[in-house]
């Protein structure tokens, strides 16, 4: 009988076993079960070693919740749509849907190859029109509800993607200026960064078109607050999302702008103006309107010398109509990247009336004003912001300090740099003197322009895209009834047949783009846009509960009863795209009356990043390890052994070979277990102890799996094979204890190596299948397991020292002696208020407390023992003592291992008063004595 493990031999055997008991299938009868789910692979091709990692991690937690006699969902589909696969079938001269199709089942084999428990009867796939028509339904449902809008808008345009980028798919990166951008103007508008397509990483651009946006915005304080109560998510995702989210509290300053309408409007390009004696029809007039702007800090309002708007600010749109220079300035900007632009301006004929002094103030339309951020208007106060100090610098505006530092020695350059800190007002009339925040709030309480406000980072979610591979957008353009919602009963409208075409092919669908209008009959043209597809991942979760409905996107009473999921693992950098829009369309749904949660995950894990030589593999860098190159079960052992799922971790060969020697270690312990049958019957104390390290570990290894620890699951059932190996070793083993801890084994490896788990527990002849096995449970109390087991550590340690430092060669007998019992007594006595009688405490009262309490020991015994625990200052182990009986006990089972160890008699007892090993005993700290033959 062979005793080496070859995953590739069995793993076809046991997938057919698996498949034909339908282990993974949810019961149709289950109620609530555990939902487990990893967050599903987009159809790029092929699995890679982050896939492997986030669907190893599921794949143990939920044949470990199954094991524990859960009902568990654990689901698999495919996040199909999107730019990526459309480019890819454009490379290969196919088309996305055939493309999309063969990538599955490449994938699919893959997952299946890996040993992941699926229930496949719940695959959904968001290309095929029996998911996306759904899409399609929610988008009307929003629609209806008023969270659907659509507007002319400046946007993101990726060039080579040919659409449109939402904010979150923007990303920064570092790259090289040899100089300044055109209207940059110092260190301040020269940062080192650019904004590239989070897909392609091509520079972005800005473009204006019409798009279809949800309105997220509408939920962003729900959004935010909701943060605090998800306690099982990551701190780290959740503070991505509260900066992304960018809520503010400030407040909202109105400014009263009077606009110069000049007689030149009526004018051609070119013409010179007119004089003018005010009668005539295109004489100057003025026009007046309020701006509000938003500031964090209203108490420098006194500090204002200039308004500024953003190009996209209505009021920019207005100046423009009448000034050629703020026109040509909008033009150029709108179609440049917000950094290109830096503190680049023009100068408009408006003013500004300063809501306190009555003062009137430039306006001014700047580029570094974000029109998606506040209100899009910005008081100027240069003296108390680095960017309206930029600014004004380069536009030569007057800088007015109105905060000073408390501390009147801290010196402020206001010429070379803002004052942004707190301090005492000056120059700012009747609040001058006062503090920074007392001002503030008085100026909230007293002044009718400026209230509260809380503004949002957060903007709509633009989900418009102008390409083929996605879900049409369910709406006609007419010319008569306008913008007109597909009725439910044409749904889906399916996508045309491919053909390849520049620009957005739907748009060059003449045929399929043709239709009539649903409101009046008559001729309309159908929305070429298609849905992003994070649209598709925000609610998959959901048709995973009733793939097969027809009539409705999911049951409703189910997902009340079984949502939130359980468990949901992915990568970090989901938490501002994936996981806001899901929790935002969670809420949406709610509000619909579909749903009653209003958060989709209980728990969720961020995978960590799997490293080659330091950087995250990578095609691009040639430095992927493809999953089958160790073997299937090898790795997904190595990736859950190497290190915390939320932990980066380094793929080295070297390491993976722990894995693989894990494997074989366990396959070859049952091997020969099963060939030689040679087995004593009668129990002896170390059968004892073995039996207790088996309870010890399985209450250990549980603990590590329900919280995901799997490295150190891994590491507790190294330990217990290695014990069993040295325990087979001393002599002939116990038949019953020994095959228990054989199995033990086995079902503790199996949610992270199912395939030897199965194999293992067949060759043991274990009940039925390990998959369907119930979770081992320990059959005697080990709930101080920790404990017991530092006790035996630190006693072997101590032996090794004693040997290595009186350098015995040859140690003959060892004693191992427990302290007395009034030392744990004394223990018990002091435990609870020791720490506050150590400062001050004199070691007399002490004594004098334990004396009194009936302890069987004499003064002079009891007071240096007293003095010594409270010379010691760490009193944290005396909550882990324990009586001497059981320290007996534990050592007596545990003495063949230093007899293994050095060869030598062992003799476990407990000291008495007047022994010579009486004084060194200590509560868990056994005194030592070593005789040996000296040379």
């Amino acid at each position: 009988m062979t005793t080496h493990y070859d995953h590739a031999q069995v793993q076809e055997f046991w997938q057919y076993v698996w498949e034909r008991d339908d282990v993974y299938e949810l019961p149709a009868d289950a109620d609530d079960p555990t939902y487990v789910l990893g967050m599903f692979p987009y159809t790029s091709g092929t699995l890679h070693m982050g896939h492997v990692r986030n669907y190893a991690i599921t794949d143990a937690y939920a044949r470990y919740r199954r094991m524990q006699g859960d009902d568990v969902l654990h689901p698999m589909g495919w996040d199909a749509f999107g730019l990526p696969a459309e480019n890819a079938a454009f490379e290969r001269k196919t088309d996305p849907e055939s493309w999309t199709q063969a990538c599955i089942r490449r994938m699919r084999d893959e997952l299946e190859t890996m040993g992941f428990g699926y229930d496949w009867s719940r695959e959904v796939t968001t290309c095929e029109p029996e998911y996306y028509q759904w899409n399609q339904w929610f988008f009307k449902r929003l629609y209806e509800e008023g969270l659907v809008e659509y507007e002319g808008a400046s946007v993101n345009w990726c060039p080579d993607c040919e659409t449109v980028l939402a904010a979150a798919q923007v990303e920064e990166r570092e790259v090289e200026r040899s100089e300044t951008s055109e209207g940059a103007s110092g260190d301040a508008a020269s940062r080192d960064t650019e904004r590239v397509c989070w897909r392609c990483e091509t520079p972005v651009g800005r473009r204006e078109l019409d798009q279809w946006f949800f309105t997220i915005t509408d939920y962003a304080e729900e959004l935010h607050d909701g943060l605090d109560d998800l306690e099982e998510w990551p701190d780290g995702v959740r503070e991505i999302q509260r900066n992304w989210i960018g809520r503010q509290e400030g407040a909202r300053i109105g400014f009263e702008v009077s606009e110069a309408l000049r007689a030149s409007n009526e004018r051609g390009e070119g013409t010179e103006p007119r004089e003018s004696d005010g009668t005539e029809t295109g004489a100057d007039t003025a026009a007046t309107a309020s701006v509000d702007v938003f500031s964090t800090r209203p108490e420098t309002v006194y500090g204002a010398t200039y308004l500024a708007v953003s190009p996209g600010h209505d009021l920019a749109d207005e100046l423009a109509a009448g000034d050629d220079d703020v026109a040509a300035y909008v033009e150029d900007v709108r179609e440049r990247d917000p950094g290109e632009v830096g503190f680049s301006g023009v100068e408009t004929d408006a003013t500004a009336t300063h809501p306190l002094t009555g003062e009137e103030l430039p306006v001014y339309v700047a580029g570094y004003v974000l029109e998606d951020v506040g209100t899009g208007a910005v008081m100027g106060v240069p003296a108390h912001n680095e960017r309206d100090h930029a600014f004004a610098l380069e536009h030569d505006l007057l800088i007015e300090g109105v905060v000073a530092p408390k501390d009147a020695s801290v010196d402020v350059d206001l010429g070379s740099n803002a004052y942004t800190g707190e301090g005492i007002l000056e120059n700012s009339g009747e609040y001058s003197g006062l503090e920074s925040e007392t001002a503030r709030e008085r100026l909230l309480e007293e002044v009718a322009a400026i209230e509260d406000d809380v503004t949002y980072r957060l903007r709509d979610w633009l989900i418009s895209r102008q390409r083929y591979w996605g879900t049409p957008i369910p709406v006609v353009h007419c010319d008569d009834c306008g913008r007109v919602p597909v009725p439910d009963e044409d749904l889906p409208i399916e996508l045309p047949e491919f053909v390849r075409t520049t620009g957005n092919p739907l748009d060059a669908a003449e045929e399929w783009k043709q239709t009539s209008c649903p409101d009046c009959g008559g001729l309309a043209e159908r929305e070429t846009d298609t849905m992003d597809t994070f649209v598709d991942s925000s609610w998959y979760f959901l048709r995973f509960l009733s793939p097969g409905l027809e009539d409705a996107p999911f049951d409703t009473e189910l997902a009340d009863d079984w949502l939130p999921v359980d468990v949901y693992v992915g990568g970090e950098e989901h938490a501002i795209l994936h996981l806001l829009y899901t929790r935002f369309f969670t809420k949406a749904l709610a509000d619909l009356g579909l749903l009653e949660q209003r958060e989709p995950i209980r728990e969720l894990k961020s995978q960590g990043t799997v490293l080659y030589d330091g950087e995250k593999m990578s095609s691009s860098k040639g430095n992927v390890v493809a999953p089958q190159e160790y073997g299937a079960e090898t790795t997904r052992l190595f990736v859950l052994s190497a290190a915390h799922p939320e932990q980066d971790f380094e793929w080295t060969a070297n390491n993976v070979r722990g894995a693989y020697e894990l494997q074989q270690d366990l396959y070859g312990m049952a091997s020969a277990f099963v060939e030689e049958g040679d087995m004593r019957v009668k129990r002896r104390p170390h059968d004892g102890y073995l039996a207790r390290e088996i309870d010890r570990t399985i209450v250990a290894v549980t603990d590590e799996y329900e919280r995901f620890r799997f490295h150190r699951a891994a590491t507790e059932i190294r330990e217990l094979a290695r014990l069993l190996r040295r325990y087979r070793e001393y002599e002939r083993p116990h038949g019953e204890v020994y095959r228990r801890g054989l199995l033990t084994l086995a079902a503790l490896i199996a949610p992270m190596a199912p395939h030897l788990g199965e194999e293992c527990w067949n060759k043991l002849r274990g009940e039925g299948l390990v998959v369907e096995a119930d979770w081992p449970t320990p059959e005697s109390d080990v709930a101080d397991y920790r404990r017991e087991r530092r006790l035996v550590e630190t006693t072997l340690a101590d032996v090794r020292d004693i040997v290595d430092t009186a350098a015995i060669d040859d140690p003959e007998q060892i004693d191992l002696v427990v302290a007395q019992d009034w030392k744990y007594e004394t223990i018990r006595l002091l435990r609870d208020d020791i720490d506050e009688s150590i400062e001050g405490a004199d070691t007399e009262s002490l004594v004098d407390r334990v004396l009194e309490a009936g302890l069987d020991a004499e003064r002079e015994a009891v007071a240096p023992f007293v003095a010594d625990l409270l010379a010691r200052g760490d009193h944290t182990e005396l909550e882990e003592i324990s009586d001497a009986a059981s320290e007996r006990s534990i050592l007596e089972r545990s003495a063949w291992l230093v007899t293994d160890e050095f060869d030598a008699d062992i003799t476990v007892r407990q000291a008495t008063d007047g022994d010579e090993l009486a004084e060194a005993a200590r509560p868990g700290k056994p005194a030592i004595h070593i005789s040996y033959e000296s040379s």
